[in-house]
């Protein structure tokens, strides 16, 4: 017998009126800030083009050229990506773990070749992160067998029209990518002092809105992805790409916020706890509390709460909590934590975005030395938010095979991949 125990289906909580309300509320603020920001790019790729002769040759001749073919290449590398995942996961697990290290080094080395402060102080962090990358590459050595395993099991659901999917999203990010580094052309020369606010705004919508689009897909894949396991009646991935977006995306802005955000923080206590240790009480003692605070939080908005807004329509909120609250009614609650599939998918990107990073800088660097730090930046990006669209594809089917596995772990369409780590 397995050691773990049954569990009593899904918690189904109904949304509150204010769950209810802030849903429709960052719905609102969504598209509002699309309109107001597609004014904004509008007025500064105007002002770009129109401002002097010469400053409009140098976007036509090296800007959008470097920038526009960094976008052609991250989505060929989303594309490969994704495939290789499922036709391969374990060479690919092992070349992600490689080339992610390797590729950033090469984008910080780059940078370091530039010559300006502003290149100086990130080509540092970015051989810091570099090293971080290849030790913990290192130290996750016993899981990636298990994270192989899931992976292959989890991306064999069947899926309908699973190229075209990808491509739709992908030419979603490909455009909006694009249309947001036309406006950051036109405040390339910071014209006034107004302009890094007009740039810090370009930049968070660009955040904001390519979570969106990564986790509508990762919503509406997830969907057809659980009741596959669960051996509900199947569900093509239109009809759920197409219930997402009727009733999903007020949840789907929610979480695009709050998950990277609680990640964020989340992380930052981990650094903590192992700076920390246990030789200094006070240093511990602010590490556990604050570690605390931090896996509260996480109940509250984490990925595997995409898989119930899929499935069931709950909040954002809502779903969170009662994909948390089963994790750990079922003991899989250090399973999760552990778990390697955001890890994969974080460091594919950012192997994707050093590329883009490589591409673009390089050839800025031969002939517009003056631009060559804010592509190098912008290509990042760019090649980093299309690969994670990508690759939210695998990262749904193994949330949902987590989420169906643990509201029935008994049953029989699942394998021993999760029973035996769990014992």
């Amino acid at each position: 017998m397995f050691a773990v125990p049954q569990a009593e289906g899904p918690t189904i909580h109904l949304e509150s009126t204010a769950g209810k309300l802030s849903s429709k509320l960052f719905l609102l603020l969504f598209y509002l800030h699309l309109i107001l920001l597609s004014i904004l790019i509008t007025f500064l790729t105007l002002r770009g083009i129109f401002t002097s002769r010469t400053h409009r040759r140098n976007l036509l001749l090296h800007w959008y050229p470097s920038l526009l073919t960094s976008s052609t290449i991250a989505a060929l590398i989303a594309i490969a990506c994704q495939v290789a995942i499922r036709k391969n996961p374990s060479k690919t697990l092992k070349a992600i773990f490689w080339l992610s290290p390797s590729l950033t080094c090469a984008a910080g080395i780059l940078l370091l070749s530039i010559g300006t402060a502003s290149s100086l102080i990130v080509s540092a962090f970015a051989l810091i992160f570099a090293l971080i990358q290849s030790l913990y590459g290192c130290w996750v050595v016993p899981r990636k067998d298990y994270a192989t395993r899931i992976l292959s099991v989890s991306v064999s659901a069947p899926i309908s029209n699973a190229t075209n999917f990808l491509t739709m999203f992908l030419v979603m990010g490909t455009f909006y990518s694009v249309f947001a580094i036309s406006g950051l052309g036109g405040v390339i020369k910071m014209q006034t002092r107004i302009d890094p606010i007009f740039v810090f705004a370009i930049l968070l919508s660009l955040v904001w809105t390519m979570h969106v689009i990564k986790n509508i897909m990762q919503v509406a894949v997830s969907r057809p992805v659980y009741q596959y396991f669960t051996r509900v009646t199947d569900v093509d991935t239109r009809v759920a790409l197409d219930d997402t977006v009727k009733n999903g995306m007020g949840s789907i802005c929610v979480g695009s916020i709050l998950v990277p955000i609680i990640g964020i923080i989340r992380g930052l206590s981990r650094v903590m706890s192992s700076i920390a240790g246990d030789t200094d009480e006070f240093m511990f003692s602010c590490a556990s509390c604050y570690a605390g605070l931090t896996d509260r939080l996480v109940a509250y908005g984490n990925r595997w709460g995409f898989v119930h807004v899929g499935v069931y329509g709950k909040g954002f909120v809502c779903a969170s909590v009662d994909s948390w609250e089963m994790f750990e009614r079922v003991g899989m609650k250090s399973l999760i934590d552990s778990d390697l599939t955001g890890t994969i998918c974080f460091l594919c990107a950012v192997a994707g975005g050093s590329f883009c990073t490589l591409v673009a800088g390089s050839w800025v660097l031969f002939v517009h030395k003056d631009y060559a730090f804010l592509v190098s930046i912008y290509a990042f990006f760019i090649g980093y938010f299309l690969i994670r669209i990508a690759m939210a594809w695998p990262q749904a089917c193994v949330s949902a095979y987590y989420v169906a596995f643990a509201e029935n772990p008994q049953g029989l369409q699942f394998d021993s991949t999760i029973h035996n780590r769990l014992q």
